[in-house]
C-alpha cells in the first residue's frame, strides 16, 4: 500500500475541489494513483447524483450563445440548490461550456449534449466534476438551438437568472437597427409578453378571457348586453398587455414596439417582422 502524504492530498483537492476526507479515501482507494483518484471521484460525483435526485435545484443561471453572423443562438438553463453555487466561477464557466457547444454542435436531447467532446473532455465528465466538487442537485433543465435566416439577437439580464433570444425576419442588421432590436429583446424580459401579435393569440385562449371579463361584469351588477361591451374593452386591453408589438415601448411610452419595428426597417430599407422569441426566467416551469 502506497503511503499517502498530507501534500498528494492537497494536490488533489486543488486539482477536484473535493473535501479534504474525499480526496484522501480515493487516493486509498487507489493505492497512491493520483490519475486513479481523480476518476473514483469523478465517478462519485455521478453516483451521489441519483442519491440527490429528491432535492431541489431552484437556483441557478441561464447563458445565451450567439454566432458571429447572428444567424445561431442557444440558450440553456442549469439548475443547482443554492446560490452560492450559482454565484461560483467553476459553476459559470460549466454552463458557458455547454452554451459553447450547444452553437458548435447539432444537439437534439440531453443525452447527445452530455456526450459532446469539450478538448480532452466531455460534457458529461466535467458535470460529473462539479457534481463531485459541490455535493448539491445539478442539471440541465432546458435548453434550444436557435437558427435563422434573418437575424438573431440576445439579452440577458443582470444575474443570469433570466435571458431572452428574439428572431427578426430582415439579414442585413445595421449596428443601429441591431441596438433596437436588442432593446425589444430586453422589452420581452421586462415585460413577458405571451404573443407576438393579436393574430397569435388562439381562439381558446380569447374565449377564456372574455368569459371572464364577462362575469366579472355581471357580478359587479352590468346587464348581460352592457358585460359584453365591457369585455370586449377589455380584450383590447389584453392585446395591449400581451402582444409584443402592442405593447407600449419600454424605453419610450410614446412609442409601441410595432413604431420601434418601423424604425428598424426605415434604417435597414426592408420590412421587418419578429419571428419568434424566448424568454427563460430561472425556475420557471417549460
Amino acid at each position: 500500500m502506497a503511503e499517502i502524504t498530507a501534500q498528494m492530498v492537497k494536490t488533489l483537492r486543488d486539482k477536484t475541489g473535493a473535501g479534504m476526507a474525499d480526496c484522501k479515501k480515493a487516493l486509498v482507494d487507489a493505492n497512491g494513483s493520483m490519475d486513479e483518484a481523480i476518476e473514483i471521484l469523478r465517478k462519485k460525483g455521478a453516483a451521489s447524483a441519483a442519491k440527490r435526485a429528491d432535492r431541489v435545484a431552484s437556483e441557478g443561471i441561464i447563458a445565451t450563445r450567439l454566432s458571429d453572423d447572428r444567424k445561431l443562438a442557444a440558450i440553456v438553463e442549469v439548475n443547482c440548490e443554492t446560490d452560492f453555487v450559482a454565484r461560483n466561477a467553476e459553476f459559470e464557466s460549466y454552463v458557458n461550456k455547454i452554451a459553447d457547444a450547444l452553437i458548435a454542435n447539432e444537439i437534439n436531447n440531453l443525452d447527445e449534449l452530455m456526450k459532446i467532446n469539450v478538448g480532452e473532455d466531455t460534457i458529461e465528465g466535467i458535470h460529473n466534476e462539479i457534481l463531485a466538487k459541490f455535493g448539491e442537485k445539478i442539471g440541465v433543465s432546458r435548453f434550444e438551438r436557435i437558427k435563422s435566416n434573418g437575424t438573431i439577437a440576445t439579452y440577458n439580464h443582470a444575474g443570469n437568472k433570466l435571458a431572452v433570444v428574439i428572431e427578426a425576419s430582415a439579414p442585413n442588421f445595421n449596428e443601429e437597427a441591431y441596438a433596437l432590436l436588442r432593446d425589444i429583446a430586453m422589452q420581452i424580459a421586462a415585460m413577458n409578453p405571451q404573443f407576438i401579435s393579436r393574430n397569435d393569440v388562439d381562439q381558446a385562449t380569447l374565449d377564456k378571457e372574455k368569459e371572464i371579463y364577462v362575469q366579472q361584469a355581471v357580478d359587479s351588477g352590468k346587464p348581460a348586453d352592457i358585460a359584453e361591451r365591457i369585455a370586449v374593452g377589455k380584450l383590447e386591453k389584453f392585446y395591449q398587455e400581451q402582444c409584443l408589438i402592442e405593447q407600449s415601448f419600454v424605453k419610450d411610452a410614446n412609442k409601441t414596439v410595432a413604431d420601434v419595428l418601423k424604425e428598424i426597417s426605415n434604417l435597414i430599407g426592408n420590412d421587418v417582422t419578429i419571428l419568434s422569441f424566448r424568454r427563460y426566467l430561472l425556475g420557471e416551469k417549460n
